[in-house]
């Protein structure tokens, strides 16, 4: 049996009163219940807040058999202590990446471009010696054995 703590509805019409209970989750919202944990009058005067009580041992019991309170439960249980608040996620700094060049002075980086082109126009010339010294080779392509020429069917094979 999977147990919940959620609210159960009372009250007049656009009035509501709700009762903590701990239920059987395949039950409807104002149905059997198992236990009842406290109470909540989200409408009170307009001087106090709301007013939650609950039974802290009842509460904690339900919880550590396994109960899973359902949202406005849980957030009615954080704001009574009795549930772990769930920590912000940490912040992750993004990675610096240290291959990158540090830009500083505009003069020494067109320098740098100027040589690093330099440097570029000796490597391709070693790249077109290097092509132009390979041993040029045919290699022989051969037809999928999927792809048989019409000429080549057998009349077995089209009966």
């Amino acid at each position: 049996m999977s147990v919940k703590i959620r609210l159960r509805r009372d009250g007049a019409k656009k009035r509501p009163f709700y009762h903590v209970v701990a239920a059987d989750s395949r039950r409807a919202r104002n149905g059997r219940y198992i236990e009842e944990l406290g109470y909540y009058n989200p409408i009170v005067a307009a001087e106090t807040e709301s007013i939650v009580v609950l039974k802290e041992d009842r509460v904690r019991y339900w919880l550590s058999v396994g109960a899973i309170p359902s949202d406005t439960a849980a957030a009615l249980l954080k704001s009574k202590g009795l549930m772990a608040r769930t920590p912000a996620r940490p912040v992750v700094a993004a990675p610096v990446v240290a291959d990158a060049p540090v830009v500083t002075d505009a003069p020494a980086v067109a320098e740098a471009s100027a040589s690093d082109l330099s440097a570029t126009e000796g490597t391709t010339e070693v790249v077109a010696e290097t092509v132009e010294a390979a041993p040029e080779t045919e290699t022989e392509v051969t037809a999928p054995a999927d792809s048989v020429p019409p000429s080549e069917t057998t009349d077995e094979a089209t009966a």
